[in-house]
């Protein structure tokens, strides 16, 4: 059997590419792939051949195929049907961390069922609610605090979506772009420009990926109160703001990353129960405001190349893939 996936070949430039499946073997399955998701932030540096040497390695997906920069297949949030493998998963939808093809042979432990009240586009969320759950267990909100989260992007508006559960004492949401009101007011969040932010918070998430993000979750603490960093920045170095009154109000920055789950739940939790966690949460139809409509796979090239060029503001891009020969469970 022949699969067509999406490589990157060169900073700004991918195609799509045959290439020939083997059979899977007793303990894997072949997954006919029904939606995958571009992660923007993530994705858009890997298209520009701006991901740090240092970190190649560290932001290697399971199913990654060449290596940083490129050429490279890379993507992690997709959702297909499995049409061959053990009977207990046969006709099931999946979600697997895998990179953008139309079918695929993985090992069967390297897929997660998704829940049959969880949209087959809403799952492929599954990832970045994933990244907003390892935040929370970083952070930590108690009872009546008052909370943060700037950037409005698909980590920023998971962690308010998240957030907007807990008995907080107040919670906003900051962004530069008041276009993204419409998409905080779905998931029931206030969104607000960093001027009119309220400040002395007692915990801020940052996930902006910009350096005056950081210094406006900076200046929203009160004393002692603590920034999870959310952002990466790639091969940029931004100016942050450690001076002033940095130390003297006692604050703390602090990185959290998805990579591994949270000091705070790690002998307790594995990264399947996070995933699992993720998909309970996903059941909530707010998280639908995140997802752009879905344009077909043969147009992903342009698609990137358009995401990169900045038009639009898609938070995440649903990619939809030929039904032809899948199964319909």
């Amino acid at each position: 059997m022949e699969a067509t996936a999406y490589w990157t070949i060169a900073a700004g430039q991918g195609e799509l590419r045959r290439e020939q499946l083997p059979e899977p073997e007793a303990d894997q399955v072949r997954v006919r792939t029904l939606a995958s998701g571009v992660s923007r932030g993530t994705e858009l540096l890997v298209h520009r051949h701006a991901v740090p040497e240092p970190v190649r390695a560290l932001m290697r997906c399971p199913f990654q195929v060449g290596d940083l920069p490129g050429p490279v297949k890379y993507g992690y949030l997709s959702v297909g049907v499995v049409e061959a493998g053990p009977a207990r998963l046969l006709n099931r939808r999946v979600f697997c961390l895998h990179p953008h093809q139309d079918v695929y042979v993985v090992p069967a432990s390297a897929v997660t069922e998704v829940p049959d009240d969880v949209p087959t586009e809403r799952a492929v969320l599954a990832g970045t609610v994933e990244t907003a759950v390892n935040a929370l267990w970083d952070g930590a909100p108690r009872i009546g605090d008052r909370v943060g989260v700037v950037g409005a992007g698909m980590v920023g508006l998971s962690v308010a979506a998240l957030l907007r559960r807990f008995p907080l004492g107040r919670l906003q949401l900051v962004d530069i772009d008041p276009a993204k009101a419409a998409i905080a007011a779905r998931i029931g969040v206030p969104l607000v420009g960093p001027d009119a932010a309220a400040a002395d918070c007692d915990l801020v998430f940052e996930a902006s990926a910009q350096a005056d993000g950081v210094a406006t979750a900076l200046r929203l603490c009160g004393d002692e109160a603590e920034v999870i960093e959310l952002s990466w920045f790639g091969e940029t170095r931004p100016s942050i703001p450690l001076g002033a009154d940095f130390h003297a109000r006692r604050l703390t920055l602090r990185a959290s990353q998805v990579g591994r789950v949270s000091p705070a739940r790690a002998v307790r939790r594995s990264t399947s129960d996070r995933l699992s966690l993720a998909f309970d949460l996903l059941r909530d139809d707010a998280f639908d405001a995140l997802l752009a409509p879905p344009v077909p796979f043969a147009d992903l090239p342009g698609t990137l190349r358009a995401m990169d060029a900045g038009r639009g503001t898609t938070l995440c891009q649903v990619i939809s893939y030929p039904r032809e020969g899948a199964c319909t469970s």
